[in-house]
């Protein structure tokens, strides 16, 4: 009898548990939320900075507790702070780029997902049939640039190249995905193109030296890894530096001369507006469609176009910090 009874007794304990486990902690106003990015560098660190600002705002400071962790370019670790995060149970987490998103994805089924600095979802978490909603615990937002005006970017600002090498890292689906599209706008358009991939910082000087010995110009989508070392890029060009065109703007800022690039912190901040919704009960996160930042605008590197000798683009704003001293 005393053995029912402690069985009984722990089955009410395990029951329990597992009720607190999927309970919000947000029932008192109070809410707690976990953050896993991928590296430190200018878009990511936007995107977060954006995402915390958005619910202080509709939250409040004193009502939010963020629980930020970065993997500091190291996508094999991000499986096991995700593992740490989702052990907090965290009303909420943001994943801060594709292996983010995949770690934390994979950690929890549960607990509401929302991704940023995301290109392409259905690249990223291998979906088949993705109308837009990811479906489940998991949303956000994305941050894909249009390819094809970014691909018109070498007709209108270097007409003459004729051969085009798309640098990016292997390891990273959505660069690839993004690197397909322009591969195809740019044959379309006439030019011939040449995938040049990196598996991490360590072979980037050997790439960009083969890229830039075998291309009129460059184009990198927008791939952490290449954020990451953007002016180890430019480094590695050398002597034979060559116009590149870049899908964001910290990497452009690097090594490049232009792009067509969302606002990071505007993404994110659209990412945090999601979160209060979840938080607020207002929304379920497994109907809400995947969002996309306000429209991009054009910049142009104005020191390295200077040490390239191209003239300032008409209808590109400088982009900050490389602006040139008159």
């Amino acid at each position: 009898m005393k053995k029912r009874i402690l069985s009984f007794l722990m089955a009410i304990c395990l029951c329990t548990a597992l009720l607190g486990a999927f309970t919000s902690c947000g029932d008192d106003g109070k809410y707690n939320v976990g953050i896993l990015q991928l590296a430190p560098h200018l878009a990511l660190d936007a995107a977060t900075d954006g995402f915390k600002q958005a619910l202080i705002d509709e939250l409040g400071e004193e009502n939010v507790t963020f629980d930020y962790q970065n993997a500091q370019g190291d996508s094999s670790v991000c499986g096991t702070i995700a593992a740490a995060i989702v052990a907090k149970n965290p009303d909420l987490i943001m994943a801060n780029a594709t292996a983010a998103l995949q770690a934390v994805a994979n950690s929890t089924m549960t607990i509401p997902i929302l991704g940023t600095s995301i290109t392409d979802y259905a690249s990223a978490l291998d979906l088949e049939n993705y109308n837009g909603t990811v479906g489940g615990n998991i949303s956000g937002t994305s941050d894909l640039a249009p390819l094809d005006e970014q691909a018109a970017m070498f007709d209108e600002l270097l007409p003459d190249a004729t051969n085009i090498g798309i640098l990016f890292c292997s390891a990273e689906p959505n660069s690839y995905y993004q690197a397909e599209v322009i591969k195809d706008a740019l044959e379309g358009a006439g030019k011939t193109v040449e995938f040049y991939t990196f598996s991490d910082s360590n072979d980037i000087d050997s790439v960009v030296a083969a890229a830039c010995a075998a291309s009129d110009a460059l184009y990198i989508p927008t791939d952490n890894t290449a954020a990451d070392n953007a002016a180890a890029i430019y480094a590695a060009m050398g002597n034979n530096k060559k116009p590149l065109i870049a899908g964001e703007s910290g990497i452009c800022t690097g090594c490049g001369i232009a792009t067509l690039s969302i606002d990071y912190y505007d993404l994110g901040y659209a990412t945090g507006l999601m979160a209060a919704k979840i938080l607020k009960g207002e929304k379920n996160i497994s109907e809400m469609p995947i969002e996309f930042a306000p429209v991009p605008t054009k910049k142009y590197n104005a020191t390295i176009c200077g040490e390239l000798g191209i003239p300032a683009p008409a209808g590109y704003t400088v982009l900050p910090g490389t602006e040139v001293a008159e």
